[in-house]
């Protein structure tokens, strides 16, 4: 019986992750070729939360953020995620450093 009691704790606590991150708030983010859609992401201050992004451009697209210390560089094709901490209100911009001539995004959190 003890060992049932051991072994229905350890799926437990290895299913236990996996539900934190399900109920983050999640935000779709696409890149393309230096472009951002949408180039403004509004979020709820205080809150963690998971933007996923997708570069639907020609070439390597890069995800930076100095203000949230975040860094993700994709190939084209690639759908991948950040979890960023939660925020005090602001704005904290992004931008693609493959192309830094072009304007760059930002999260609104309020």
């Amino acid at each position: 019986m003890k060992r049932l009691q051991v072994g229905c704790l350890l799926v437990a606590g290895a299913l236990a992750p996996l539900t934190a991150h399900a109920e983050l708030p999640s935000y779709e983010l696409i890149l393309r070729d230096g472009h951002f859609t949408p180039a403004l992401l509004e979020v709820p201050a205080g809150q963690r939360f998971k933007i996923v992004l997708k570069n639907n451009g020609q070439g390597p697209a890069e995800f930076e953020s100095t203000p949230l210390r975040v860094e993700k560089v994709m190939s084209p094709g690639v759908t991948t995620f950040v979890v960023i901490h939660p925020l005090r209100p602001g704005h904290y911009p992004f931008f693609d450093e493959f192309n830094p001539q072009l304007p760059e995004g930002g999260i609104l959190a309020k």
